[in-house]
């Protein structure tokens, strides 16, 4: 890594999008702060006035935002930016999906018909 990173993930406790983006953060044993937009609605204002919208995860990495990203998408940004290096990381997350939808509670709810 070149440079000291400024991290801030914008995260739900078990989205698996934003489990891709915890893999990614550990594979390259990326300190960051995360900020569980569940938990506080302060912090889902926050991301969306930073990022321009609504959907999560959303990380800042020095100041950049990245919004509605997945694992992947996080570990592409950080390799082409040069901000880590392939062979650099750390921890084997070959069984996390870094690429993996939330389960929305919403979708188990009966459709509402007239």
């Amino acid at each position: 890594m070149k440079q000291k990173l400024q991290i801030t993930a914008y995260l739900k406790p078990s989205c698996g999008w934003s489990n891709g983006v915890r893999a990614v953060l550990a594979k390259y044993a990326l300190p960051y702060e995360e900020k569980d937009i569940t938990a506080n609605p302060q912090f889902r204002r926050e991301m969306e006035q930073e990022s321009g919208q609504s959907l999560s995860p959303c990380v800042a990495v020095n100041g950049h935002m990245l919004a509605d990203i997945s694992g992947e998408e996080l570990e592409r940004y950080l390799l082409s930016s040069k901000l880590v290096e392939a062979s650099h990381g750390t921890t084997d997350i070959t069984d996390i999906p870094l690429n993996s939808p939330c389960a929305a509670a919403d979708e188990r709810r009966p459709l509402k018909t007239r």
